[in-house]
């Protein structure tokens, strides 16, 4: 898993007015918790949070005013421009296990029909310090009503399912056939008689 080095920086004012000041300094407000210790509010640089906080479960290590590991809990970022505006961390320990939700990729093709993917992550037990960074299910070669459960994922040494074993992670399911076309167009009606022309005879 990726491991990054950020400097930390206590912050003892609080407030919007004091975050939108952190903000403006192109910092980022951060409360660190866990292990059942009280919350430390910290300000992180913004633009290495940002770039950190593009791998999913990227594993933090602190340096600077804290010196800690630590995993994104919580991440709030502007609506519009979608910067961040506070993030929450959650301290770790080398070897003690984590739950987190890691991403299902799908390599491969199937034999027929159209592969449905229902689930695109998984809820897994492992170690803080070895999140792995996604599960692979291939399904090369799989036929029309196979189906893939969380209990198939193979999942890698030391990673637990702490998702429904029975959740269903994709099946293959029949082409959609084509609707048939519309019946053919009803036989249009005959011809008006010839401008001149009667239907009686003449006398």
């Amino acid at each position: 898993m990726s491991e990054v080095v950020i400097t930390t920086e206590l912050r003892d004012k609080f407030g919007k007015g004091a975050a939108r000041k952190i903000r403006r300094e192109n910092k980022v407000p951060v409360v660190l918790y866990g292990h059942g210790t009280d919350p430390q509010h910290l300000s992180l640089p913004g633009h290495d949070l940002l770039l950190a906080l593009r791998t999913p479960n990227v594993l933090i290590r602190l340096e600077g005013a804290v010196a800690e590991l630590a995993l994104p809990k919580g991440v709030q970022r502007d609506p519009i421009r979608g910067f961040l505006e506070h993030v929450d961390l959650i301290l770790v320990r080398r070897g003690e296990k984590v739950t987190v939700d890691i991403p299902v990729t799908v390599v491969g093709e199937v034999a027929d029909g159209i592969l449905d993917q229902q689930l695109v992550s998984v809820s897994v037990e492992t170690e803080a310090t070895h999140i792995p960074e996604g599960v692979e299910v291939d399904v090369e070669g799989l036929e029309v009503g196979t189906q893939i459960t969380a209990s198939d994922l193979k999942l890698p040494k030391g990673t637990t399912l702490a998702a429904d074993p029975e959740a269903l992670v994709l099946i293959v399911a029949p082409t959609p056939v084509a609707e048939p076309e519309g019946e053919a167009a009803e036989t249009a009606p005959a011809a008006p008689a010839a401008e001149g022309e009667s239907s009686e005879s003449a006398e």
